[in-house]
């Protein structure tokens, strides 16, 4: 066990030195309180930001109490300090700051005393006892002032407001050990040497910064503890760790860890998910402990949270999230909406239904284990499904569970989600396409509580370290089981369950799954769902689309493969691969089509543009089949006319279909082939705004109960205004539906953003509306149809105004020669120029500047100004679609080639 590390020399408080970068002198104070451990009067270093308020006239609405941890001082919290006065000075909210440096550290006392967990709790309360605090409290702490920060808070519940934390913990997990670099600072010999002796714990903090700090703020962090004497108290800190149960501090931790569960108040988790110390695990706790909790998990940030990213306008933001918004506007409805007050069907629903049919319920034409193609029927899957969730209830998953699959499409996927869906487990599903690094940020970032995998993705999960037990789809032997960390398997639990009782059914608003984003604009993102809200999806799909009981369906896409049991639809996945659709032949369609008389087929674009170009691979047969289709729909990206005719030539009865929607919404609008025809060329469609070029795809009227507003474009391209329907006005394109997603898992300020002005909006369907902004950008036309025209981030601004990508990019595809378009902006924002990369037929054999001719056919067609034409082999997409161009990557590689940079594949 560790010896608690020595106090050093007495020393005076006193202000720090002036010329630290980002702190005002005159937010430093000197305040006197009585020390928790001798009762005499102790002098304290603090930031408090009254006084500047008061110069500014501003009276606090209330005090944040901000607790630095170890080694840090109170420097730490200069950005929240300064932003609060900036917005009070701009007549916002008025937050006073309060920032102590805790005794023993920063520039408080160094009173020679060794101070445990329960004393600094009993010190900040001390101190607190003899401010001025200005209305209500908000606690805030960082590392082990986060652990400060909770016990004044379960100690203050009158004062408190709210709880913020960024990266700390509260609990350490039984038979878990500690943070390797806390061991090591722990370890004999090591403790004294590397925080009193040395610098070298210090240092070692100070290196974990995403960017690195800069060495005037490293100098700042290393003021206080210039010379040993003053860093007994970082020593002191780190033996403080409630390392094992019979820790002198472990009581004081399990009060506090206890006490906030009952806290009852809002909390704002900010965190850093590159954090060597403290991990997802110890903010998975957390929010296990206050379930309430909103939070914001930073890709890319670590341990110092507070240098890495605003979090202090994230803090202010979320304060004042609730704050009035303008008034609600009409939007443009799809017919037909609502379903208000009837029954409730669940998603299992069917599979109850049909338990006793031994019609067909899946074909697998490429199953897991490599052998024939084969059928289950709607018996053997409802009993598969009741059996594993019985199974799964009684080996501990219950309701609230994070399940992720890592299974391959097919029955042991379909039996496993609708198994987990029955006991109220949340599943969360990442897409295979966003490769072992998107895949990994994804399950971490989601902390699974339960893993059912493949052996592959159970082999990924143990060496990428992703969290939760896990459970395999087939049994394995005991050395594969020992190696993969499996605990059991699907049929174990299938046996098990069959005499097991099912546990009552989760409720319509529960969670039921997380489903992350391609990845195509960013990291990749976590949609919540709630039960209700894939209920209205599976409902809007049977009653736009005719799908139902009975139904054939062929999904290229697995989502729709994965509703296809709730729909009572008879469901064939292609023999592809389904993390990259362009695998797709014609031929597979064919096999699939045929396997369960498939009338509805639902393929990606760039899917469909792969069977088009093997159609000539078909025999008679899989022609005869094709052609009993009655209705195709491709969505994910815009759909060329060209690719529609492709794929109704090989499926001449069906009726094409180009439905719009995200994650984040699957169907929004919809639209057929005819109806793009009839809505005549992007071009053409006029706009109110002079200052905007425009352009687009029509993506069609709003579906049944979905209402469509649009939030206008300035001249700086960004989305301002409140949103509202009114044609011919381009601008981000915001939507409302039954089916939308509940919400972003650890993402509020996603939230925040995606919900931005929406608060009051009332669409005309009437009820309890969630809006979402989708980062897209078009607009409405005179008959209340939608013109997508690219991604809020791709929108170029020029000297000459706005333009959106999707229009030039459609003239520029005219031209002979050229296979696709992406339109790029290259300089600075509002006198960018527009750069168009091209990919021919046939395909450039390396990247470089078009031929003239090339270059003068795309300027006369582009209705903008082309700064440059770019010809590449192919154009860079997106993951899961492989449909999307990815202009940013564009965007990005133009800037670096025109600069003089290598001419190399973007």
């Amino acid at each position: 066990m560790v010896t608690l590390a020595r106090g050093g020399p007495r020393a005076a408080a006193s202000p720090p030195p002036l010329g630290l970068p980002g702190l005002d002198p005159a937010w430093s104070r000197l305040v006197d309180s009585t020390d928790a451990l001798t009762g005499s009067s102790v002098t304290w270093h603090l930031l408090d930001t009254g006084a500047a308020l008061e110069a500014l006239g501003a009276t606090p609405v209330g005090t944040i109490v901000a607790v630095h941890g170890n080694p840090t001082w109170s420097y730490l919290w200069r950005r929240l300090a300064a932003e609060t006065l900036r917005r009070a000075g701009e007549g916002g909210p008025a937050w006073r700051v309060i920032a102590p440096d805790q005794l023993e550290m920063g520039f408080s006392e160094r009173t020679g005393a060794t101070r445990r967990l329960a004393d600094r709790v009993r010190d900040i309360g001390a101190l607190t006892d003899v401010l001025d605090l200005d209305g209500p409290v908000v606690a805030l702490g960082h590392d082990w002032g986060g652990v400060v920060a909770m016990g004044w808070a379960v100690d203050h519940p009158g004062q408190l407001s709210a709880l913020t934390l960024l990266n700390t913990a509260i609990h350490q997990p039984e038979g878990s050990p500690i943070p390797a670099p806390l061991r090591l600072a722990l370890a004999p010999g090591v403790l004294s040497t590397a925080s009193t002796v040395t610098p070298a714990f210090l240092d070692t903090t100070l290196a974990l910064g995403h960017p690195v700090l800069t060495a005037g703020i490293k100098r700042a962090y290393r003021a206080p503890y210039l010379h040993r004497d003053r860093r007994a108290g970082i020593a002191g800190f780190v033996a403080d760790i409630p390392a094992t149960a019979s820790h002198w501090s472990a009581v004081e931790l399990d009060r506090i860890a206890e006490g906030i569960r009952h806290l009852g108040v809002p909390s704002l988790l900010q965190w850093g998910p590159e954090d060597p110390i403290f991990s997802d695990r110890y903010l998975d706790d957390l929010i296990d402990r206050m379930p309430h909790s909103d939070v914001h998990r930073y890709e890319g940030a670590g341990h110092l949270i507070a240098e890495d990213v605003d979090y202090a306008g994230a803090l202010l933001d979320w304060l004042d999230a609730r704050r009035e918004t303008p008034a609600p506007a009409s939007a443009v409805t799809g017919a037909g909406a609502g379903a208000a007050g009837s029954a409730r069907r669940p998603l299992w629903s069917n599979l109850d239904a049909l338990s006793a049919s031994a019609e067909t319920a899946l074909v697998e034409l490429a199953p897991p284990s490599g052998s024939e193609p084969r059928t289950i029927s709607w018996s053997l899957l409802s009993r598969r499904v009741r059996e594993l969730a019985s199974g799964l209830a009684a080996a501990g998953v219950g309701a609230g569970d994070r399940v992720s699959l890592l299974v391959p499409p097919g029955a042991d996927l379909t039996a496993a989600l609708y198994a987990c869906l029955r006991i109220g487990a949340v599943v969360v599903v990442a897409d295979a396409g966003l490769g072992i690094r998107g895949l990994t940020r994804a399950v971490r970032g989601a902390h699974p509580d339960v893993v059912i995998g493949a052996a592959q993705g159970l082999a990924a999960a143990r060496a990428l370290g992703w969290p939760g037990r896990r459970i395999s789809t087939t049994r394995l032997g005991p050395a594969q089981r020992a190696v993969l960390g499996v605990t059991t398997s699907l049929p174990d639990l299938a046996r098990r369950g069959a005499a097991s009782e099912l546990p009552p059914e989760p409720s319509a608003d529960a969670v039921a799954a997380v489903l992350f984003t391609s990845g195509s604009t960013g990291p990749a993102k976590g949609v919540v769902y709630t039960h209700a809200q894939l209920e209205a999806l599976r409902d809007l799909l049977a009653t736009q689309y005719g799908v139902g009981v009975g139904t054939g369906l062929v999904a290229g896409f697995a989502p729709f493969a994965l509703l296809g049991p709730a729909l009572g639809a008879r469901t064939a996945t292609p023999d592809m691969d389904v993390s990259a659709p362009r695998t797709l032949t014609a031929e597979a369609v064919a096999a699939a089509v045929a396997a369960v008389q498939g009338r509805v087929v639902f393929l990606s674009p760039a899917a469909i543009a792969n069977v088009v170009a093997t159609a000539d691979g078909l025999a008679d047969d899989d022609r005869a089949a094709l052609s009993g289709v009655e209705l195709v729909l491709s969505a994910g990206a815009p759909v060329s006319v060209e690719l529609l005719d492709g794929i109704t030539a090989l499926m001449p009865g069906a009726t094409a279909h180009t439905p719009y929607g995200m994650t984040e919404g699957l169907l929004m609008t919809d639209i057929t082939l005819d109806g793009i025809r009839a809505a005549g060329s992007a071009s053409a469609v006029p706009t109110r705004d002079a200052e905007i070029t425009a352009g687009g795809v029509c993506v069609g009227r709003p579906a049944p109960g979905v209402s469509v507003l649009i939030a206008p474009l300035d001249a700086d391209g960004a989305a301002t205004g409140l949103p509202a329907a009114a044609a011919g006005v381009t601008g981000e394109v915001v939507v409302s539906a039954p089916h939308l997603k509940q919400g972003y898992d650890q993402l509020w300020l996603t939230d925040e953003a995606a919900v931005r002005d929406t608060a009051e909006l009332s669409p005309s369907r009437g009820g309890d509306a969630r809006w979402h902004r989708t980062g897209d950008v078009g607009h409405l036309d005179a008959d209340g149809r939608l013109w997508i025209e690219g991604r809020l981030p791709h929108v170029v601004v020029t000297a000459d105004g706005v333009v959106t990508p999707v229009g030039p990019e459609q003239r520029i595809g005219a031209v002979a020669g050229v296979a696709r378009v992406g339109i790029a902006g290259v300089g600075p924002r509002g006198t960018q120029q527009v750069i168009a990369i091209v990919e021919t037929v046939p395909a450039a054999r390396r990247p470089g500047l078009a031929a003239p001719e090339l270059a003068a056919a795309a300027r006369s067609a582009a209705g903008v100004p082309l700064a440059a034409v770019l010809v590449v082999p192919r154009l860079p997409t997106d993951i899961r679609h492989n449909s999307k161009i990815d202009r940013a990557r564009l965007s990005r590689w133009a800037e670096r080639v025109l600069a003089g940079g290598r001419m190399s594949a973007p």
